[in-house]
């Protein structure tokens, strides 16, 4: 590995760990203030993107980081979807009550 490979993996998982942490407060918290699907559709769209971009360039680095965020989109768009549904459930029961 190159010194230059050092500081891309380093700042992957950065990257990759402030986004894990998001994904796991929004699952966690089961809210959906603030959010927007939106920003995960996005999100997966332009990881796929580099995803095929970085392979066709041959980075490592940059497969694997956006692999992971697209898996991060993923994730986080399965979890919104979640709390939407959770949040229509007890505002549907509030009403009935």
């Amino acid at each position: 590995m190159q010194p230059a490979d050092y500081l891309g993996w380093a700042a992957s998982g950065v990257l990759l760990l402030t986004l894990g942490r998001q994904v796991w407060v929004q699952w966690r918290e089961a809210r959906t203030e603030g959010l927007s699907s939106w920003l995960f559709l996005g999100q997966m769209t332009a990881s796929a993107g580099f995803v095929v971009y970085s392979v066709l360039v041959g980075n490592a680095v940059f497969v694997l980081t956006n692999a992971a965020l697209l898996a991060t989109a993923i994730a986080g768009q399965c979890i919104y979807r979640r709390n939407l549904r959770r949040e229509a459930k007890g505002r549907a029961r509030s009403r009935n009550a």
